[in-house]
């Protein structure tokens, strides 16, 4: 009996040993994961639903938010919903309420301290209890220079290169959102006459600063309504939308008005414009008829401008 109980009792002096070193290893393991978490670069969170509080916030976040986050985040369970962009707003509300689809990263812009809006990834898990949702734990990371780099590729794809307005491409992309759309529509064809000659004669760099300044011209006239775009070597266009046939008729004369303002004061670059231009009170699947016709009726401007001149040496 003695020696089953010695037997015994060191079976239990082993198991404790055992339990004690794998919770030192635990510890161990705790805090180097709990120091990757601190020193991360990332955003790590745990949110409670029932309290409407963080438990806790990687220090991490006040290096894209600010100092002081961390402290209001965990004071004020309304502020989530008041640094969220307004816009993305929706997203928080699916989160708690556990309508997101988790499964998928969900993009966010939140407000830092400056008043400015950093983008951020996030990749979020929904933490259950009794099938009931009561917290929601987390990963963000900072975008802003993807987002960055992302908008200044699809600023590159959209605008000439030269003139800085938008490009062809563009136009064609315009162009089919428009004979989709049903909508007051004109198409104003520009064609930069003499360009040749200036390129024959003075240089093409003169040439190039020729089209820079009518480019800046034609997009003075730029809005949410006025699409202006270089589709050509010497070719601009401007697509009209939610006008009457009057005003875009009133912006031709404008534009004349203004060429002939500038050559006034730019003598020695003085330019000169064929145009024509097309209209429609329902886009819907007229924009090739109405490009067909604003094209043709520029090239019958640039030939009467000819023949009047041609006339005019005659004479």
């Amino acid at each position: 009996m003695k020696l089953t109980g010695i037997i015994l009792l060191a079976v239990v002096v082993v198991l404790q040993v055992g339990i004690i070193i794998r919770q030192l290893k635990w510890k161990r393991n705790f805090k180097t994961i709990f120091n990757l978490i601190e020193s991360s670069k990332d955003v790590v969170y745990h949110y409670e639903l029932s309290k409407m509080k963080f438990k806790y916030i990687s220090p991490s976040i006040e290096t894209f938010l600010g100092k002081g986050v961390i402290e209001e985040a965990i004071v004020n369970p309304k502020a989530p919903f008041e640094r969220v962009h307004p816009d993305d707003h929706e997203i928080l509300m699916k989160k708690i309420k556990g309508d997101l689809d988790y499964s998928q990263t969900h993009i966010q812009r939140w407000k830092d301290t400056s008043g400015n809006y950093r983008w951020f990834e996030e990749y979020s898990t929904p933490i259950y209890e009794n099938g009931q949702l009561v917290a929601i734990q987390g990963i963000m990371r900072n975008i802003d220079e993807k987002v960055k780099l992302q908008e200044e590729l699809e600023y590159r794809i959209h605008h000439d290169p030269l003139t800085d307005i938008y490009n062809r491409a563009y136009f064609e992309k315009k162009f089919q959102e428009l004979n989709i759309a049903n909508v007051p529509a004109a198409l104003i064809v520009c064609d930069l006459d003499d360009l040749k000659y200036v390129n024959d004669h003075f240089g093409h760099k003169a040439g190039d600063e020729r089209i820079k300044d009518f480019a800046k011209l034609l997009d003075q006239h730029a809005s949410d309504s006025i699409t202006v775009a270089r589709i050509g070597g010497d070719e601009f266009i401007l697509v009209v939308t939610d006008h009457s046939e009057h005003q875009v008729s009133q912006l031709l004369v404008d534009l004349h008005r203004e060429i002939a303002l500038f050559n006034s004061t730019h003598p020695k670059a003085s330019m000169k414009m064929s145009v024509g231009y097309s209209y429609t009170t329902n886009s819907a699947g007229q924009m090739d008829r109405l490009f067909s016709q604003a094209d043709q009726n520029m090239y019958m401007d640039k030939v009467t401008k000819k023949s009047r001149i041609i006339d005019e040496l005659i004479v």
